[in-house]
This record gives structure tokens, C-alpha cells and sequence, in this order.
């Protein structure tokens, strides 16, 4: 188990994203678990990294890591994850289609001593959640049931963007996917390792493609062959650097 405090490193990852980033931030800092914040800037082409080197000079626990080229939300998450310091590490999307303030139900399984990884889903009960694309809801199931028969893992949401880790985990983790692969890739390893997987319910307040929304059907077309990939022709040792020890092999 885990003290609560500051425990919490919180990846951000960030592209173009000036309307929202500072409410994120503030939000994530008034939670008691955050010990740090790392917003990985991935060459955004308006005040986005502005607007955090602000923050950041009033808060220590606000850091800014910089792509010069654009690069994806995966190898944004692949610079934050080499230097976070907290025990446990989740991702929140700077858009504000998830609620920091749900991020201590998310975390709490870990905490508890009873979850390597928590997904928060969108899905497992309803609660607030903005109507949007049937589409995008189909596609995500169908990315679930596949993903959920290579790795016999029983979820409900494998494309939340609400994912916490034990940092050991994401620590020590070979991560070789791009774009927005890394949800199916972290999911098919984290089933490899036998982790203690937990879900917990969240709120989910969408955004459209005229509000921003970047995920497109080319990236759910990749995650079908992600799934693939990194279930059939990845091995455990090759996924990690070092193995961690997970919960369900000590208890």
C-alpha cells in the first residue's frame, strides 16, 4: 500500500491544446496525491507550452518536457514516463474529456493494495457522458472484444484515456507503438506481466473533431494490428527491461 500523498505523478500528454491546459493543470493540482504534474509539450504550434512555463514558475511540482518535432501522444507518454518519480503514474488528456476529479477513485484500487493497473471505463457504469459518434462507440467495442480475446483480460473500455500504473511498471516497460497505439500495446503487455487489473467508472465529456478531437479511423485501423502485434508475436521479456513484481504472483 501506498501513503496517499503526493504519490501521484500525473502525465499530460499535449498538442495544441492552449483553451484547456491551464483549467487541467489547476484541476490536477488540487488533488492531495498529486506529487508531481509532467506535461509533455509535442510541438504544439500555439501557447501551450507558454501557458505551462506560467504555471510552472508558480508551482515546483509543474514540469514541461519538449518534442522539437511532433512525434504522438505515444512517444509524448514514452518522455514523460522516463522521469516520473511518484509511485503510482495516470494519464489525463489536456482536452478536459476526462474529469481530474475522478482521478482518486481511479487510483484508489492501487492505493489499496489490491491493483497493479486501474482503467477507468466509460462503460462499466454509465455516468455523465456526452452523446457523440455511434461510429467511435462501435469501433471501440469491437477494439475491446478483440483485445479482451488475445489477452483472455475481461475489460470493458481498453481505449480510456484514463490508465494508472504502478510507475515500476510503465517504468520498465519496452513501449514501440506510435500514434495512438499505446493503449492497446500497454494493455496487451500489462495482461503479459499478470497483472492485478482493476476497472473503476468514470464520466467521459467528449469532444468532436471541430473541438479538436484528433483520433481518426487510420489510428483504430492500426490498433487492430496492434493487437496482433503485441499479443502473438511480442514476448514477456521482450516487453519489459526488467520484470516488476506484481501483486497476484505475491499474495
Amino acid at each position: 500500500m501506498f501513503d496517499a500523498a503526493g504519490c501521484l505523478s500525473v502525465v499530460i500528454p499535449s498538442y495544441n491544446e492552449e483553451k484547456t491546459i491551464a483549467q487541467v493543470i489547476r484541476q490536477v493540482l488540487r488533488l492531495e496525491a498529486v506529487g508531481e504534474v509532467i506535461v509533455v509539450n509535442d510541438c504544439s504550434r500555439d501557447r501551450t507550452a507558454d501557458i505551462v512555463r506560467e504555471i510552472a514558475a508558480g508551482d515546483p511540482r509543474v514540469r514541461l518536457l519538449e518534442h522539437q518535432v511532433n512525434r504522438g501522444k505515444t512517444e509524448a507518454l514514452k518522455t514523460a514516463f522516463a522521469q516520473i518519480r511518484g509511485a503510482i503514474v495516470i494519464v489525463q488528456d489536456a482536452d478536459l474529456e476526462y474529469d481530474p476529479a475522478e482521478i482518486p477513485e481511479v487510483i484508489q484500487p492501487i492505493l489499496d493494495g489490491k491493483a497493479d493497473v486501474v482503467y477507468g471505463s466509460r462503460f462499466l457504469v454509465r455516468k455523465a457522458s456526452r452523446v457523440l459518434y455511434f461510429y467511435h462507440y462501435l469501433a471501440n467495442k469491437l477494439l475491446t472484444f478483440t483485445s479482451n480475446l488475445f489477452t483472455n483480460v475481461n475489460l470493458t473500455d481498453v481505449e480510456t484515456g484514463y490508465k494508472a500504473f504502478r510507475s515500476d511498471i510503465m517504468r520498465n516497460m519496452v513501449i514501440t507503438s506510435s500514434g495512438f497505439g499505446f493503449e492497446i500495446e500497454v494493455t496487451a503487455k500489462v495482461a503479459k506481466l499478470g497483472c492485478a487489473i482493476y476497472e473503476v467508472p468514470i464520466s467521459y465529456y467528449g469532444r468532436t473533431y471541430e473541438q479538436g478531437k484528433k483520433i481518426t479511423a487510420k489510428d483504430g485501423i492500426a490498433a487492430f494490428w496492434y493487437i496482433v502485434k503485441y499479443n502473438l508475436f511480442c514476448s514477456l521479456q521482450s516487453s519489459y527491461a526488467a520484470l516488476p513484481v506484481i501483486l497476484s504472483k505475491t499474495v
